[in-house]
């Protein structure tokens, strides 16, 4: 048994903070503020965001970080994407110099179009900036809570560190692989919901099931090229957090980014579908972000670049289709490594 702390009380991070007090660590959840701690240590579940599921006992909430952090081994960042380095800002003295630090978020920042673990290594000491890394896999909170058999990965620059924090976070239900490839990991993880919101609008449409896997193979080849030209293997695609995720997300009822392109299909508002949604839509900020990077590195980006325009520059997303359809003819893997 080792004391963890989970940084966030978002559906995965609260579904992250079970499964580990189930496994038998002693976790420690950061709460914003003590009442919402004192809500979720009476209730002894998370009803806003996780309902149904209880808390095992070893699951202790609290907005105190100093207990928070008391003795920590692992340390996971589970918080919307835009608000991690707020976070990072407020945790990062707590942190004990030999904790490993795991973000578990899914997106890049909307101003820097950086990943989550470059965020953390910008904000925390540096005798903790080697000790950053990333979790990221097709995992639907729901369904890893209720005990259904998933898997992810865990990588870090060091693979004694990935392999270690591998080890404290696998169970008999919950699969963990190792990576040394940091930045193909984040960039699956991240650009896999821009995919998920064109998945969305097809299933709006009806378009079935050719549309959606020509869809989605062009989404991960997109995803590719932008992570070779950032440096990453182009093989981690083909693993958890790049196709695996995509699958997940593209195709699951409960993924929200797919669930905001096929309200948009169906011709409803961004800002409705939003203030409706009962969470965040990563998408949503990492397309900007992405397709920044993109231009940056000089990827050509088709599907990110509509999906920006439909949902920044007020395209009607029925074009979105006619305009990848109608483009020019090319190598199927280009700028792939292929």
């Amino acid at each position: 048994m080792v004391n963890v702390a989970v940084i966030g009380t978002t559906s995965w991070g609260t579904t992250l903070a079970v499964l580990l007090s189930q496994k038998g660590h002693a976790v420690t959840q950061w709460a914003r503020t003590q009442e919402e701690a004192a809500t979720l240590n009476a209730a002894r579940e998370n009803r806003q965001r996780l309902p149904g599921v209880a808390f095992p006992a070893a699951l202790h909430v609290s907005a105190d970080l100093s207990e928070v952090m008391a003795g920590v081994e692992l340390v996971l960042v589970v918080v919307p994407s835009q608000r991690m380095r707020e976070n990072a800002r407020q945790f990062a003295a707590y942190v004990p110099a030999n904790a490993m630090v795991m973000s578990a978020a899914k997106g890049l920042e909307l101003h820097t179009a950086i990943p989550m673990s470059q965020v953390l290594r910008e904000e925390l000491p540096e005798a903790l900036r080697d000790r950053c890394g990333v979790l990221s896999g097709p995992n639907i909170a729901r369904e890893v809570a209720q005990g259904m058999p998933s898997a992810t990965v865990i990588a870090a620059d060091d693979p004694n560190l990935a392999e270690a924090a591998r080890d404290l976070v696998m169970t008999p239900r919950f699969r963990v692989y190792s990576s040394h490839d940091v930045i193909g990991v984040e960039l699956g993880g991240a650009l896999k919901n821009i995919v998920a919101l064109g998945a969305g609008m097809g299933d709006g449409w009806g378009y079935g099931a050719n549309a959606k896997a020509a869809f989605m193979t062009r989404g991960l080849a997109e995803i590719t090229r932008l992570g070779v030209a950032a440096g990453a293997n182009p093989l981690t695609f083909l693993g958890m957090s790049g196709l695996g995720d995509l699958v997940a997300t593209c195709t699951s009822p409960f993924s929200r980014n797919r669930t905001v392109g096929e309200q948009l299909a169906k011709g409803r508002r961004l800002a409705d579908i939003m203030a409706t949604l009962g969470g965040t839509a990563e998408g949503v900020t990492t397309t900007p972000a992405a397709r920044e990077l993109g231009r940056r590195l000089n990827v050509e980006m088709p599907i990110t670049e509509e999906a920006y325009r439909v949902l920044y520059e007020g395209l009607d997303p029925q074009q979105v289709m006619q305009d990848l359809m109608s483009r020019e003819p090319r190598y199927e893997l280009e700028g792939m490594g292929g």
